[in-house]
């Protein structure tokens, strides 16, 4: 009877092991979910606050809504965008998605 009983004492954990074993897979999903989208997400939005940030005049941009234009004034807060000859409009600069290559050449030519 008390070998029984030492034995079963001896193979159960106590119950902080037991805590931190079962907290060990937790753990290694929220690392691998850091890993894998949160760092990377973060990385392309400082990348493209740096590319909105550097926005100047002559450069062609793609505001949120999907409009394509040559910048022509450039604020602190605001951009004034020009989307065809003589049309030009006040855009912020946060809703500017893209700014685009000056240098690349169109995917139809």
């Amino acid at each position: 009877m008390i070998t029984t009983s030492l034995l079963a004492a001896a193979a159960a954990p106590s119950g902080g092991a037991s805590f931190f074993i079962q907290t060990i897979p937790l753990v290694l999903v929220f690392v691998i979910f850091y890993m894998l989208l949160i760092r990377p997400q973060q990385k392309r939005m400082k990348e493209h606050q740096a590319e909105i940030a550097a926005v100047k005049k002559g450069d062609r941009v793609v505001t949120g809504g999907g409009l394509i234009g040559r910048v022509t004034k450039v604020g602190d807060t605001e951009v004034e965008v020009e989307l065809a000859q003589n049309v030009r409009v006040q855009a912020l600069k946060s809703t500017l998605s893209q700014v685009v290559d000056p240098t690349a050449k169109p995917a139809n030519d």
